[in-house]
C-alpha cells in the first residue's frame, strides 16, 4: 500500500481528484438535497485532503526538520509559510463546515459559524492558486514536461 501511495501517477491523481473536489465544494447546490451534496463532497474533499497529507508526509518531515535545524533557503521558507496557512485554513474550513450542518439544518444558516465556514473555504481557494504556483516545476516534473533541479526537495 505505502509504495502505490508514494507513487509517482498516485500522487498526481490525487492532487487532480483534491482539486475537483474542492472546486465542487464551492459550487453553490440549488434544489432538492443541495445541502446533503455539499456535505458529502466536503466530507469526501476533507478525506482527499488527508490522504494528500498522508502521501506527503515525507515531504511535510523534511521540511520541518530542516526548519527546526534553520537549513532553508527562501523558496523553501515561502513554501513552508503557505503550506502552515493552508492545513490551518483547510482545517478550519474542514471543522466549521461540521459545525456549520446543524444550524443549517435548523434554518439558521446564516450564522457565524457559517460565514466563518465560507471565509475559510474561499481563502483555501486562495491559498491553493499560490500553493500550486510554488510547486509548478514539481508539477512539470511530475507530468514528465520539466527538469528537476538540482537543489528541489
Amino acid at each position: 500500500m505505502n509504495s502505490l501511495l508514494s507513487n509517482r501517477h498516485t500522487k498526481i491523481i490525487m492532487n487532480i481528484v483534491m482539486t475537483v473536489f474542492l472546486i465542487l465544494c464551492l459550487l453553490k447546490w440549488d434544489g432538492t438535497g443541495g445541502a446533503i451534496r455539499h456535505i458529502l463532497v466536503g466530507i469526501a474533499c476533507a478525506l482527499i485532503f488527508a490522504v494528500h497529507l498522508y502521501i506527503h508526509r515525507i515531504w511535510i518531515e523534511t521540511v520541518a526538520k530542516s526548519f527546526m535545524a534553520r537549513k532553508f533557503n527562501k523558496a523553501l521558507k515561502g513554501k513552508l509559510i503557505i503550506e502552515t496557512l493552508l492545513f490551518i485554513v483547510f482545517s478550519l474550513s474542514i471543522v466549521t463546515g461540521f459545525f456549520a450542518i446543524v444550524p443549517y439544518f435548523n434554518d439558521m444558516g446564516g450564522t457565524g459559524i457559517g460565514r466563518l465556514h465560507g471565509v475559510a473555504s474561499r481563502a483555501v481557494v486562495v491559498l491553493s492558486i499560490i500553493h500550486v504556483v510554488q510547486h509548478l516545476q514539481q508539477i512539470k516534473v511530475y507530468l514528465g514536461i520539466g527538469k528537476r533541479k538540482k537543489n528541489e526537495n
